[in-house]
């Protein structure tokens, strides 16, 4: 096949090369992982198993059916095990397994998927209605299967063998944020989507994985083929399809030149953060799940800036987290910082993290019925996670985060709702920190405009730079369309957070920055010429932005800030950025 290039937007560092997987929705709900050749056989025999095991319960099915059970029934029945004889549900899976080593699950639900398409075609209704029962076969086999043991994932001690098992590039139409989690576990490297924005969310937990992506690369799920050679340029924004080996050399080259830049800012994990001059910075980390936490303290972080509570809610509309979960998850996180500070953000549902992402949204849900504005129209669910935190708070320092306050009376009763929840506590005899921290997320132009009124009642402020700069200049950032009018360095936007931070400072309160540009070492020396002094980010960058602290002083560094803030004119700002990266 010829090689060719397609461009996208970049949402995360570093090179990945593999065989493109091409990714249908359905098929992020049951595990993938290769199979060494020697497991191969094994695999097979699993699944034939689990097949075997569903005619064994169809046939008891049929044995248990009551006398007077409707004629339909048996026939139901009879028809589900003809599908499940059939030589496209029993063998053909079976060569998935063997030919491409996926995981029994992955073969069955990428054959299902094949079949599925076909029958969509077929213009009898009657015959397309038949697609439903062969789900339904094959959903009780992947019951079985789901409660088997999966394979271990051992190194097979042969380099070839092992560079194969990890080298899936996902490729799809688009991938939310909750199943973006889902590929923690699994050998997948990289990631490529038709759809997206830089900062969507997707983006962000892409970037918290350390995964190599581009999204918004238009048509790529239908230019891209099973099992292509591709190449992902992260920083580019670029994928090379079916590179020649020339292409291929040169990357891989960029690949272990990478891989030792990072093993020499290894070094940076026990070095205070403090500029050159002795100025102190305190460097967070934002984390998705109390797992998180391990990489964190890896990185050498102080504490936790942003617990996005959200992704332990999320795809569970119908099956919510009660409070001893979500207390026990919070917990973990608490004690796996040992002392440091843990800021929990409420939940911060909608937009492009839907609750239910199978549920209609409103029409522009960005401004509609998110974050602390749906917490507040759900008060029991929100004092049921505020209960939870405050729990937390005994194992160690818990910090509250609401985001998306912009009224006064938002203000008035969240701070009265985490009362009440300490209230419920007393009254059943748990114990909390009664001195828990509350803090407000900057993330909209009226809070910003409003300062005031948030550091009289507020124990400290996190600036949200990503719906900041979405809300300020009118941009959907999940919007590929407009991302190239999302621009940080907008005149708007660098005021905004020069600001808040301002703000924070007279009033004598902690003023962090948990968004997007806090971990972008292009913008570093920018924040601390603002007086930044606390970085929350993805534990990924943080050696990085700790090296350009190190590399900085404050004493030339504010002198070309406050020029830059100055400033109106978006190409001298962008270069006088870019002149205090080379100081």
């Amino acid at each position: 096949m010829a090689s060719f290039t397609l461009h996208g937007i970049p949402v995360s560092r570093g090179i990945a090369i593999g065989r493109a997987h091409l990714l249908a929705p359905a098929a992020l709900d049951v595990k993938h992982y290769l199979v060494a050749e020697e497991h191969v056989e094994a695999e097979v025999q699993r699944l034939q198993t689990a097949i075997a095991a569903v005619h064994r319960e169809l046939q008891t099915l049929w044995n248990e059916l009551p006398k007077d059970a409707p004629t339909e029934l048996g026939a139901f029945i009879d028809v589900h095990a003809l599908i499940l004889s059939d030589p496209m549900i029993s063998e053909a899976p079976l060569d998935i397994i063997r030919g491409r080593h996926y995981n029994a699950e992955w073969a069955l639900v990428t054959q299902i998927e094949e079949l599925s398409a076909q029958f969509d075609e077929i213009e009898d209704a009657y015959l397309r209605e038949r697609k439903a029962d062969i789900s339904q076969v094959a959903e009780r086999v992947l019951k079985v299967l789901m409660g088997s043991e999966p394979l271990a994932l051992p190194q097979t001690g042969n380099p070839a063998e092992d560079e194969f098992m990890a080298q899936m590039v996902v490729i799809a139409h688009d991938i939310s944020p909750a199943d973006m989690l889902k590929f923690r576990d699994r050998s997948f490297i990289g990631f490529v989507t038709d759809v997206g924005g830089q900062n969507s969310h997707t983006a962000i937990v892409a970037r918290s994985l350390d995964i190599p992506a581009a999204v918004g690369v238009s048509q790529a799920s239908s230019l891209i083929e099973q099992d292509d050679w591709v190449i992902i340029d992260g920083e580019a924004g670029v994928v090379i399809v079916s590179p020649s080996a020339l292409v291929l050399e040169q990357y891989r080259e960029r690949q272990l030149a990478a891989l030792r830049a990072r093993k020499k800012l290894s070094k940076l994990k026990k070095t205070p953060a403090v500029t050159k001059d002795g100025t102190a910075i305190t460097l967070l980390a934002n984390i998705e799940l109390p797992d998180d936490c391990g990489p964190a303290l890896e990185a050498g972080a102080n504490g936790v800036g942003l617990f996005r509570s959200e992704f332990l809610f999320m795809g569970r509309a119908a099956n919510m987290p009660s409070e001893d979960e979500q207390f026990e998850q919070y917990r973990r996180a608490v004690t796996a910082m040992k002392g440091r500070p843990v800021t929990i953000r409420t939940l911060d549902i909608g937009a492009d993290k839907p609750l239910d992402p199978t549920e209609h949204t409103a029409l522009n849900p960005a401004l509609g019925l998110r974050a602390i504005r749906y917490c507040l129209s759900e008060p029991q669910l929100f004092l049921m996670q505020l209960r939870a935190i405050l729990r937390a708070s005994c194992y160690g320092k818990v910090r509250i985060l609401i985001p998306m306050l912009s009224h006064a009376f938002e203000i008035d009763q969240s701070l009265a709702m985490i009362e009440q929840a300490k209230a419920q506590l007393r009254e059943a005899n748990m114990k909390f920190d009664p001195g828990v921290e509350v803090g407000a997320m900057i993330e909209i132009p009226a809070a910003a405009l409003s300062l005031p009124m948030f550091v009289r009642k507020m124990n400290f402020l996190s600036i949200g730079t990503n719906d900041l700069i979405q809300y300020t200049l009118a941009i959907d950032r999940v919007d590929y369309e407009v991302a190239h009018l999302y621009n940080p360095l907008h005149p708007a936007i660098l005021h905004l957070i020069s600001m808040t931070i301002a703000a924070g400072h007279k009033a004598g309160i902690d003023v962090a920055v948990c968004g997007e540009m806090a971990g972008d070492v292009k913008l570093t020396r920018l924040l601390l010429g603002m007086g930044l002094r606390d970085f929350s980010m993805h534990p990924a960058q943080l050696l990085s932005v700790k090296q350009e602290i190190l590399n900085s002083d404050m004493g030339t560094i504010v002198p070309l800030t406050r020029k830059i803030l100055r400033s109106m004119d978006p190409d001298g700002i962008a270069d006088a950025v870019l002149a205090l990266q080379t100081m």
